[in-house]
């Protein structure tokens, strides 16, 4: 078995080295463990392995170690995987098809407000390309609203199946693609995060985006997952099953993710690629239950999610995701670090 290969990492939003440790190696698989657990109780036993994607395994490993730049608040690995292998991570069939088809319907009401935020913000209907299109579920919402939106993702299987459903999808990433028409849309739902150079992307969205087009972004919040790390870590008992309950919940145990982007970083780094962020919205995790989740855990989890929603749509900075549309404005100013 290939040994994943690391290197010394440093901020990609301001460039610093300067860095405060979140948590380490040991928290970290003591988090994978907690999350194991949690959802043990919770899903029946005959659960299918396929479907345990994205709710139990993840296809980015555990991070070494999470540290926090001292600058900005980017939550990041360091040491990091290195940038040949995250493609990799993402290009291997995790769920097969009838898995696909599982997370494309539970996603799909999520991705259809999604979709018509973006219509509305637009006024119109129009073009657009979603980086890291997954099962799709977007780019059926966006049609359903009178978008027409391609795909683009690194995971051949999950594309095939994309194109059983009659989507448009490419098979690989924004900085190879080819394509050259400007689009009015570009999306980047749950994946700009999980990149091994979103800076990059974000100054390549810029080039392929019609002047006012639209940048749409969705990450899961680096500073809610410290702060909710640091009381599953030091709070007393009642605090340490909430926060574990509201991480496994929001995928954020053992934060299976690359770079844990706060409200302020990641409008510094728009910024710099020539956006001007106008709306922020802090959510919550699409729904993971399904037909092997117990009926009580069904209702646990909807509750849950529907009273955070409530609170933090309105507190970005306290949510533990965080979507952000941006306009493409003046030209970028700042070189990619």
């Amino acid at each position: 078995m290939q040994r994943t290969s690391y290197e010394i990492a440093h901020c990609i939003v301001c460039g610093r080295r300067d860095a405060t440790v979140v948590a380490e190696a040991d928290e970290l698989r003591t988090e994978v463990e907690t999350l194991w657990e949690y959802h043990a109780r919770r899903l029946r036993p005959d659960t299918p392995t396929p479907r345990l994607a994205d709710r139990l395994a993840f296809s980015e490993p555990p991070p070494l170690r999470l540290v926090r730049c001292v600058d900005c608040g980017l939550v990041y690995r360091n040491p990091v995987e290195r940038a040949t292998e995250v493609a990799s991570f993402y290009s291997e069939n995790a769920a097969g098809s009838d898995g696909f088809a599982a997370l494309h319907a539970s996603q799909l009401p999520t991705a259809r407000a999604q979709a018509r935020r973006i219509r509305h913000a637009l006024g119109r209907g129009g073009t657009g390309l979603e980086v890291g299109s997954y099962v799709g579920a977007f780019l059926m919402a966006a049609r359903e609203n009178g978008l027409t939106v391609d795909g683009l993702d690194v995971n051949p299987a999950v594309n095939a199946f994309v194109r059983s459903l009659g989507l448009c999808v490419h098979d690989g990433e924004l900085l190879d693609y080819r394509g050259d028409s400007l689009v009015d849309v570009l999306a980047i739902w749950n994946t700009f995060d999980q990149l091994s150079d979103p800076r990059g992307v974000a100054f390549e969205a810029w080039r392929r985006l019609r002047p006012g087009g639209l940048l749409a972004i969705r990450v899961p919040n680096g500073a809610f997952y410290a702060r909710a790390h640091r009381a599953a870590t030091n709070g007393d008992g009642f605090a340490r099953r909430m926060a574990c309950s509201v991480m496994a919940q929001n995928n954020l145990l053992g934060f299976p993710y690359r770079w844990g982007f706060t409200v302020r970083s990641l409008r510094r780094l728009l910024s710099e690629a020539g956006f001007t962020a106008f709306r922020v919205r802090g959510d919550v995790l699409v729904p993971t239950s399904d037909e092997w989740t117990h009926v009580w855990a069904r209702w646990e989890e909807r509750l849950l999610k529907r009273g955070m929603a409530a609170v933090v749509r309105t507190r970005p900075a306290w949510a533990p995701w965080v979507e952000i549309l941006a306009k493409r404005t003046a030209r970028a100013q700042v070189l990619r670090k």
